[in-house]
Order: C-alpha cells, then sequence, then structure tokens
C-alpha cells in the first residue's frame, strides 16, 4: 500500500472517531474512554466495508467515486451495527450523522481536489520566458 492510501484510511478513521467523541460530548458524555469505543466502532466497522466496496484505495481522494460511496456504507453500515447492538438509532441522530459524516468524508476529498487542481493550474502556466543573454 502507498502512503496516500494508508494516509487517506487513517485520515478517514481519525474523521470517524472525531465524529463519535464530538456526539459524545455534545451530549455531556466523556468524549474519551470506553464510552468513545463503544460510540465509534459500529461506524469504524462500516468504514472498513465502504473501503473494500468502494475499492478505495484505486483512488483514495477523489470525492465522488471513493468519497460518496465510502460515506454511504458507513452511515448504513455504522447505523445497522449501532441498531443490532442495542444503541440508539434516533432520527434526529441519523440526520446528524448523515450530515457530519458527509461533510467529514467527502469534504476533505472535496478540499484535496480543488488543492490538486489548482495546483495543476498554476504549474501549467507559463513561466516568464528567460532573460536572453547579452542583454542588460
Amino acid at each position: 500500500m502507498t502512503r496516500t492510501v494508508i494516509g487517506a484510511f487513517a485520515l478517514d478513521a481519525v474523521l470517524v472517531v472525531a465524529f463519535a467523541a464530538i456526539g459524545r460530548a455534545s451530549h455531556d458524555s466523556a468524549a474519551f474512554g470506553i464510552g468513545l469505543v463503544t460510540t465509534a466502532w459500529p461506524f469504524l466497522v462500516a468504514l472498513v466495508v465502504g473501503w473494500l466496496a468502494a475499492r478505495a484505495w484505486r483512488a483514495p481522494a477523489a470525492p465522488v467515486r471513493t468519497g460518496l460511496g465510502v460515506w454511504v456504507i458507513t452511515v448504513a453500515g455504522g447505523m445497522v451495527l449501532r441498531a443490532l447492538s442495542g444503541q440508539g438509532t434516533a432520527v434526529p441522530f441519523i440526520i446528524v450523522a448523515t450530515l457530519t459524516l458527509l461533510v467529514m468524508l467527502v469534504g476533505w476529498r472535496v478540499v484535496a481536489a480543488l488543492v490538486s487542481r489548482t495546483r495543476r493550474a498554476r504549474s501549467s502556466q507559463t513561466s516568464p520566458s528567460a532573460p536572453v543573454a547579452g542583454r542588460s
């Protein structure tokens, strides 16, 4: 695996854990510890499934090809695993999780694509011509 693939997966995983920590903290629950593991694991497992289903290693930073697939499977799979494990899946939580993970999992890919596009555009612009020898 390349550094890009490992980095993209690690970023996705960190964002999923951050989502769980922020959610726990917003409900006056401990943001870290076993509670965080309990909240995050369904989404982390679904994230792995999403990466496999989307074949994310082929284009890890692609917003549409990879990001959307990983996001949908992470949310849907995470909710199914939460329900099966006796955790809550209230409609407001589903809405917040769906929107937050969209911004997180697809958002960083959109930003990366824009940065990459900007860099390519800058590097393809013609540079000023070099001074002609003998001219002052």
